[in-house]
């Protein structure tokens, strides 16, 4: 996959910066949060894939658009993108992973630890934008279960504030 921004090994402020450009992308709409997520080979700091909110047909979310891009760019079923995940494959995501959702989609942190194998593969940290608001789903547990899980959340500090104002566009105001 190519057309990816150079980003210095490990500049986690400059990644999530990249996701919050993708959730940009993402129509705004008074019924999701605009977010956006990339995929990255941590050992040869490797962009293998992107999503946003709403990419891919139907109520996709950024998390499960990045892994089903990622599935198809090198022909596998999506449940199965774990077993051929590199290594030390990491995720940034502008907002935490939902741990609920409606309309029968499988939860993003669902998908998340869908990808850990037997192997030592999988996603195994995830670098967070921000915590999901109460917004749509009260008290998201998101970080918590990835972290009950043996994957390591990190947060990254500094643009909380763009994210935030980005994710809620189309959003009612008081």
């Amino acid at each position: 996959m190519d057309g990816f921004p150079k980003i210095a090994p490990l500049d986690h402020s400059e990644y999530m910066r990249f996701a919050l450009s993708l959730a940009q992308k993402s129509p705004p709409k008074p019924t999701n949060f605009r977010v956006g997520a990339v995929l990255v080979n941590e050992s040869t700091n490797q962009i293998l894939s992107t999503g946003f909110t709403l990419e891919l047909p139907g109520n996709t979310h950024a998390e499960q658009c990045v892994l089903r891009k990622y599935s198809t760019a090198i022909n596998v079923q999506e449940q199965d993108v774990g077993t051929v995940l590199p290594i030390q494959t990491v995720l940034y995501t502008t907002m935490e992973p939902c741990q609920k959702r409606s309309a029968g989609n499988i939860p993003c942190v669902e998908r998340i630890l869908g990808t850990l194998t037997g192997e030592n593969r999988g996603i195994k940290t995830v670098y967070i934008g921000v915590k999901e608001p109460d917004t749509f789903v009260a008290a998201n547990a998101g970080q918590s279960k990835l972290e009950e899980a043996g994957i390591v959340c990190i947060h990254v500090p500094g643009l909380e504030k763009e994210i935030m104002d980005s994710a809620t566009a189309g959003h009612q105001t008081a």
